[in-house]
């Protein structure tokens, strides 16, 4: 059975709408899903023009009423904003405002079981921040909103997973926070996500800090009071980390 994916359009004033619009062009997408937009219909609609996309925008008020076939894109309009609100392009509060209530749906969407899965297209960090929203991306909201106490980013591609110690915060801060006791939460959210993704015995590499991880103390002493600790405490655990 297929499942819904919940996707954000993002901000309306960036290539989220037209990235949106672009991917559900091909009909191999309705093959392995239902795919859901959360946004704009008119900023939608707009976007297909763009394009110059030949589809239909189809407006549902409930996941439940679209419907999900090649040619149509089924978006939950939630109304926030018309094209003629902003400007393509142009940092906005508006945009930004919308674009955080639409992350804001689709995962209560996922809480109440109506989606299946979540897909978001990008948003801009000033954006959102000039609309009062003060969090660094994606990550911090869906951990907030989740009520996620310990979490990361992860990246895949193909066999490659990277799981990140620090994500949006200055270069100083990301090194700040090379800390034995976030190494470790990390490298244990790294095996879990693995494990749950079907791997049985995850094998987590994990990056030095320093120019050559430090070379025994030389470059900086991060390899050494930090991230072997680290490493150590894990294989107590009994997982597999070098």
């Amino acid at each position: 059975m297929r499942k819904i994916l919940g996707i954000t359009m993002g901000d309306p004033a960036g290539v989220g709408p037209e990235i949106t619009v672009k991917a559900l062009q091909d009909p191999k997408v309705y093959e392995s899903c239902k795919p859901l937009v959360v946004g704009d219909a008119a900023i939608l609609e707009r976007a297909c023009r763009i394009v110059g996309a030949d589809c239909r925008i189809h407006s549902v008020a409930d996941p439940g009423e679209g419907l999900y076939e090649p040619g149509t894109i089924d978006i939950l309009d939630m109304g926030l904003l018309k094209p003629e609100d902003f400007a393509i392009g142009q940092v906005s509060a508006a945009a930004g405002d919308a674009a955080f209530r639409y992350v804001r749906k689709v995962i209560e969407l996922a809480m109440d079981g109506k989606v299946d899965a979540t897909v978001t297209n990008p948003l801009n960090k000033e954006a959102m921040n000039l609309a009062g929203y003060h969090f660094n991306g994606h990550t911090e909201i869906y951990a907030h909103y989740t009520g996620t106490k310990t979490y990361s980013m992860m990246l895949a591609h193909e066999n490659l997973r990277v799981v990140h110690v620090s994500t949006h915060v200055s270069l100083r801060e990301a090194c700040e926070r090379v800390k034995k006791e976030r190494v470790l939460d990390v490298i244990r959210i790294a095996y879990q996500a693995c494990r749950q993704l079907g791997i049985r015995k995850p094998k987590i590499g994990v990056a030095g800090l320093n120019p050559h991880a430090g070379e025994n103390g030389i470059f900086g002493r991060e390899e050494i009071e930090e991230i072997t600790p680290a490493i150590e405490a894990a294989a107590l655990e009994g997982i597999w980390a070098e």
